[in-house]
């Protein structure tokens, strides 16, 4: 069957899953004053998927190298800690929880009990810095705080109620028979907040809605369909998925923790730092089946030295995502790895929109290589000029996207979240792009973001530490091309004479997440390139 026979296919078997009287049936409803599409069979809250979720019984719902949570179990234990939250420490429907760990079950369990109360889980960045950890408090005002050993010296000065995960929520989700607790939750209540590195100097708040972890559960499910619409023989419950990224990702948390309480496969918990050899000893042991992966690990794969001395025949998927990778960098991980060879797919997307916008299938990276794929179930996509102005296909633009996924706004901050949605709720990713053949095709992103190993770095976060320094006159932070990290961060410093290196970096370590702190450094005396405005001409500096 030809290229396009193959799409045409699958065009129509989405369109017969998603027609009137099917499970998966698509319809438009108004959301927040828009007409959006969504699934007219879908759950109303997280509360009601984690009452549900007991029918998968003693299945495994979350493995890792040393121990098993069941369905039943998961449910046992956060009946007992919602309840705990709820009576010894008030935590009552839009208070804010903080979860300041390294993945861990505690995590997960901490997650929903928080949420089956109509409280909001914040994820705090475990990497941030004493600095950080402040502003974001400040920001969300949380009522309760929960973190392991290492991050807990840093929160305890805050003056918030605080439980260790090592400690106290064995004894809080131990007490058996409890039943949830019944709290009424509209679907546009807010549920998580996430936090994404911010463009004018700080960290802003991710507010995601029952409703748009909810919409990524159902695009799971459809996903799940699909497959078996096109032989899969896999059961979804027999499904297992590699986590190897943080918690306070969209891409761990939205799209593994919660969908799978949906459907009853299982999250297979990788914990500490990335080492290949441990999470292919994680892989071969618990016979994982799905992986998404930062281009960063896949990258690490293509390195290690002796791939075969592991059993990874049980992958059937593995999936790029979270940074921007070349079709040449795709066609290496396809030769090198035989679960990449026919199984290989990219996406784009960001954590104001809960999942991936676009998916790039085997199918559609066979036809354009260059291209990050379509538009996912119930995603529109505009690309426009800065007027607004919608363009052609083949135009480059402003990409923005319009669905049940797009998150409520920044937390604190309604001006930036009406720069960021138009009351029409399309959403402005600030990355730029064009559509062709219905396929979306990047050419930056966010303006002047770096992509590190993954994480966000915006140079505006950078620069205004570096600038609040006695020695800096002035600073320009840049993104430089890294063989592994995909970016790394590089600072161009204007400093007075005899500032050192070494102090500049000790001096940002102390204020910010290490993987902020410049790796590349370049001091001088002369100015910066401005333009007539006085901006950093930032095309004219060299890192």
């Amino acid at each position: 069957m030809e290229l396009a026979e193959m799409q045409t296919a699958a065009d129509q078997v989405a369109k017969k899953l998603t027609a009137p009287g099917q499970a998966l049936e698509l319809t438009q409803e108004l959301v927040l004053g828009a007409e959006l599409t969504v699934f007219r069979n879908r759950n109303r809250s997280l509360g009601e998927l984690l009452r549900a979720s007991t029918s998968h019984g003693d299945r495994p719902y979350v493995v890792t190298d040393d121990k098993t949570l069941t369905f039943t179990e998961h449910a046992a234990q956060v009946a007992s800690l919602a309840t705990a939250l709820r009576d010894e420490f008030g935590i009552t429907r839009g208070d804010r929880v903080v979860i300041a760990s390294a993945n861990s079950v505690e995590w997960i369990l901490t997650f929903w009990a928080t949420v089956s109360l109509g409280a909001v889980a914040v994820g705090f960045n475990a990497w941030w810095s004493p600095r950080e950890v402040k502003q974001a408090i400040a920001l969300v005002t949380p009522s309760l705080l929960v973190a392991d050993a290492k991050r807990s010296t840093a929160l305890a000065a805050h003056g918030v109620p605080m439980l260790s995960a090592e400690q106290d929520l064995p004894r809080l989700t131990g007490r058996p028979g409890l039943a949830f607790p019944e709290t009424e939750i509209n679907e546009d209540d807010p549920a998580v907040v996430l936090f994404t590195s911010g463009t004018s100097g700080r960290a802003k708040g991710v507010v995601h809605s029952h409703r748009n972890l909810l919409a990524v559960v159902d695009y799971h499910r459809y996903n799940d369909a699909l497959g078996a619409a096109f032989g899969d023989p896999l059961d979804p419950r027999d499904k297992r998925y590699l986590m190897t990224l943080p918690l306070f990702h969209i891409a761990s948390l939205h799209n593994l923790a919660v969908p799978r309480l949906a459907t009853g496969s299982t999250v297979v918990l990788h914990r500490g730092a990335f080492d290949v050899d441990r999470v292919l000893r994680l892989v071969e042991s618990a016979r994982v089946t799905h992986w998404g992966a930062v281009p960063t690990m896949a990258n690490r794969l293509l390195q290690h030295p002796d791939l075969t001395s592991y059993d990874l025949s049980s992958l059937r998927g593995f999936a790029l995502a979270s940074a921007p990778s070349s079709p040449a960098f795709k066609e290496r991980l396809r030769k090198a790895l035989p679960f990449a060879e026919h199984n290989l797919a990219d996406s784009y997307g960001l954590t104001e929109h809960s999942t991936a916008a676009t998916v790039a299938t085997p199918l559609d990276l066979a036809v354009a290589p260059d291209s990050v794929g379509r538009p996912i179930v119930s995603v529109q996509i505009q690309v426009r000029d800065p007027l607004g102005t919608l363009l052609p296909d083949g135009t480059e633009g402003e990409v923005c996207l319009r669905s049940p996924l797009v998150m409520l706004g920044y937390y604190g901050d309604d001006q930036a979240t009406r720069q960021a949605i138009d009351p029409e709720r399309w959403l402005r990713t600030g990355d730029i792009g064009m559509l062709r053949d219905g396929r979306l095709h990047l050419t930056s992103r966010r303006s002047d973001l770096i992509l590190r190993g993954g994480e966000n770095v915006y140079p505006a976060e950078v620069e205004a530490v570096l600038s609040e320094h006695p020695g800096v006159r002035e600073v320009v932070v840049l993104g430089s091309p890294h063989d592994d990290l995909g970016q790394e961060v590089a600072a161009v410093v204007v400093v007075e004479d005899g500032v050192q290196v070494e102090v500049l970096q000790t001096y940002c370590r102390e204020q910010l997440a290490y993987f902020k702190v410049p790796s590349r450094w370049r001091l001088t005396t002369e100015p910066l390139p401005r333009n007539a405005t006085g901006k950093v001409i930032r095309n004219q500096v060299t890192p």
